[in-house]
């Protein structure tokens, strides 16, 4: 007979609050076409992309979180000290230790909380939520903090014509709390690491190191490439627009759950033809609002679902309590879907 005392939380948990942070500097399309060639109808046709947020040298991953986590826990109702977990999902933090999410939970004056940092690409939030959900009924933490965050434009090869104009900065958060009722369904995830190169970082970071570096890809100047997110196009778009609608559907299965019981759908904001070939493929009835923030914030990864959710309640085109059906999906290739309730 075990000797260990079981664990107690609570019997569900929610999202209690969102908040989100975009970079002041907004970055139109001619900006793009500077070093590229190619068009804004170009752009758009294939992205549906017209602008996105570039960060200045002052809005770094932890200073961009820190302004969208405040936003969250204010909405939550709660206050700093009270936050049990900070969970980071990025790709752009560039210090292999510490955790960005020491140094954020420091920051918003969190005590001494569970910090740690994920990478699981654009798919990232949805692992957070995950990883919130099962601390809160386990009972290890009251509230977690859940922050997708990036800085994209530092990964960014603003002369490769396939990906130049995709990629935005910014920070979206979400305060995890207990319920009496389940308002997060079960999570479809996992992963296809025999396609993991058809979206990847250009070149190793030990590449370089001291050393030869007549390898490494140089730009028309001459100069050494910083390295640089790359993607087969053609392979994603065919992968998450096929693929990933199975996927939304098996989450609307788990949850118990139709298309028609939707009130708001909130994918991965990639592309605008992928989000409108996975509402095509899913049916969804017209009644359901959908996300289409890509327009004006560009792909963010893992930012993009919590910025795409905060801005829909912030402009009041999903409200609290509507039945949402969130899922994101990128490098790796990885993926993770769930039905939640808006905050």
């Amino acid at each position: 007979m075990s000797k260990i005392k079981p664990s107690k939380g609570a019997p569900y948990a929610r999202i209690l609050g969102v908040g989100g942070y975009r970079p002041t500097r907004v970055v139109p399309n001619e900006v793009i076409l500077e070093k590229i060639d190619s068009s804004d109808e170009w752009i758009r046709s294939r992205s549906g992309i017209a602008t996105r947020h570039w960060a200045s040298p002052e809005e770094t991953v932890a200073a961009m979180s820190v302004e969208a986590s405040g936003k969250a826990i204010a909405d939550a109702g709660i206050t700093p000290e009270q936050i049990g977990a900070v969970i980071v999902s990025t790709v752009s933090h560039f210090k292999q230790t510490p955790a960005v999410a020491t140094e954020i939970a420091d920051k918003i004056g969190a005590g001494k909380p569970a910090a740690f940092d994920i990478s699981a690409g654009c798919a990232g939030f949805g692992y957070g939520l995950t990883l919130a959900k099962g601390m809160i009924v386990e009972g290890s933490a009251e509230y977690v903090l859940v922050i997708g965050v990036e800085r994209l434009s530092d990964l960014t090869d603003l002369e490769d014509r396939a990906t130049a104009f995709l990629f935005g900065d910014g920070a979206g958060a979400v305060v995890v709390g207990p319920s009496d009722e389940p308002h997060i369904g079960p999570t479809v995830w996992g992963s296809e690491g025999d396609k993991s190169e058809t979206i990847k970082q250009t070149v190793p970071w030990n590449e370089f190191q001291v050393g030869d570096v007549s390898q490494l890809p140089v730009n028309s100047a001459g100069e050494i490439k910083f390295p640089a997110i790359t993607q087969e196009g053609q392979a994603v778009f065919r992968w998450a627009v096929f693929e990933m609608a199975k996927v939304a559907q098996q989450a609307l299965d788990a949850a118990g759950i139709t298309a028609d019981d939707l009130d708001v759908f909130i994918p991965h904001q990639a592309n605008m033809r992928i989000i409108d070939s996975m509402v095509k493929t899913l049916k969804l009835p017209e009644h359901v609002t959908v996300a289409r923030d890509v327009e004006t914030t560009g792909n963010t990864s893992a930012a993009s679902i919590p910025l795409a959710m905060e801005r829909l309640l912030a402009t009041g085109k999903a409200k609290s309590g509507d039945t949402a059906l969130v899922i994101g999906f990128g490098a790796g290739l990885v993926y993770a879907a769930t039905v939640v309730t808006l905050p």
